[in-house]
């Protein structure tokens, strides 16, 4: 790594917006450890593909010794960010978000560390916003805020354009921007980072700190250090679209959303241009031997990014058993398209199916004694991995993208759709 971890954050792709790119520098690369933090709002109960960028630039700062703090906005979310939105985000219950805060939370664990040496800390902003009331925190943040400026800010333009924009989407700002203030008062929080998509309100919070320490009288410069901004790009394809649509929806980290071969599939398909970028963002491979394994065997790069991605998110394991059910597949020449499909009742698997039954009542095999001479010679899988043991019980657990591959020699495949 460089002797600057701000100029390898640069070199890695991570830097897009900063306040003040000379102070941000310093503090990130001083002797001296700064706290940061990351919003993340629980508009649903599983993280997505567009959290992954922020999230890994705080695996670096934390992995570098700064300290981080993730806010989970139980309060914000109950409002919703009008940021980039032609329509009024549908409103959600308080049980829904709280059921999300909760999710979100133990996602959020395969990126954060919140253990052993500087573990870091999750918040709930609703533990400091629901402490005021209406009126108090009109006056006490409110008065900071200038409505002109605040419908000129781009976090605001498409609602406004849309005529649309609605009282409460105008408070989304507010209670961000207090944020970063409570953050700094209570913890010396200095530096906030986020997508590119909130840099309105990163610069919210640090215009809102500076004016109400100005406010405050009795409390020295020590007391009330400087609050800064810092964006990464959003994840975008070399065509200029979001990463992360699929025909099926949204690619989420949660398995039983995605699952950890369709998550894998995903990157692996995506363009031969963005595999460079994406191999920067999300492995610790230095950019020379990633320039060069591009440049050398863009297939190989690109199972490599496959593999290292979807390690991160769902660990090595399942990254390993979603290149063997990709083996299966792909490199024995079937194509997806014409593996043969059959629906099964996902009711058959709450209490789990035997692997004989299963084959047989399919039809895939003709019979069990059939079955098992084919588990005997390992010549049957299922998603890719060989069945070891003919009493092997097939569950929910197994299934991949709503579905159950099924395979017997090296070229005989059925996929079980679950109805």
């Amino acid at each position: 790594m460089q002797n600057s971890f701000f100029d390898y954050l640069k070199e890695r792709g991570y830097v897009y917006q900063v306040t003040n790119e000379e102070q941000v520098r310093k503090n990130i690369d001083g002797d001296k450890p700064i706290t940061f933090y990351l919003g993340i709002d629980p508009t649903a109960d599983s993280l997505h593909i567009g959290h992954f960028f922020a999230l890994m630039m705080f695996r670096l700062l934390q992995r570098q010794g700064h300290k981080g703090i993730l806010v989970i906005g139980g309060a914000t979310a109950l409002v919703g960010d009008p940021t980039g939105k032609s329509d009024m985000r549908k409103m959600m219950t308080k049980e829904t978000v709280t059921h999300n805060v909760a999710e979100v939370k133990e996602l959020a664990k395969r990126f954060v560390k919140t253990d052993g040496e500087n573990p870091a800390i999750i918040l709930d902003n609703s533990e400091w916003i629901n402490a005021h009331t209406y009126v108090d925190f009109l006056r006490m943040v409110g008065i900071h805020f200038n409505v002109n400026k605040m419908l000129a800010s781009e976090a605001y333009s498409s609602r406004m354009a849309s005529g649309g924009l609605t009282f409460l989407e105008m408070g989304y700002m507010l209670m961000q921007a207090y944020d970063f203030v409570y953050l700094n008062r209570k913890y010396g929080c200095t530096l906030e980072i986020g997508g590119s998509d909130q840099w309105g309100n990163i610069v919210a919070g640090t215009e809102l700190s500076r004016k109400m320490n100005i406010h405050d009288e009795g409390k020295s410069h020590e007391d009330r250090p400087d609050t800064f901004g810092l964006t990464c790009p959003l994840l975008m394809t070399k065509e200029g679209k979001k990463m992360g649509k699929t025909e099926s929806g949204t690619l989420w980290v949660a398995r039983d959303r995605t699952t950890p071969f369709a998550f894998y599939q995903y990157f692996y398909n995506i363009a031969d241009e963005n595999t460079e970028m994406l191999l920067k963002l999300f492995t610790d491979i230095p950019t020379s031997e990633i320039d060069a394994l591009c440049k050398s065997d863009i297939v190989a790069a690109k199972k490599r990014m496959a593999f290292e991605v979807t390690k991160l998110v769902h660990g090595e394991e399942e990254a390993n058993k979603a290149i063997e059910a990709a083996k299966a597949l792909f490199e024995k020449g079937t194509n997806m398209a014409d593996v043969p499909t059959q629906e099964f009742n996902q009711s058959d698997l709450q209490n789990g199916i035997g692997i004989l039954d299963l084959v047989t009542s399919v039809g895939f095999i003709a019979s069990k004694g059939e079955a098992r001479r084919l588990i005997q010679q390992s010549g049957l899988s299922v998603n890719g991995k060989k069945v070891s043991v003919v009493e092997q019980q097939i569950t929910l657990d197994d299934v991949q993208d709503g579905a159950i591959l099924l395979q017997k020699g090296k070229k005989n495949f059925l996929r079980l759709i679950l109805k």
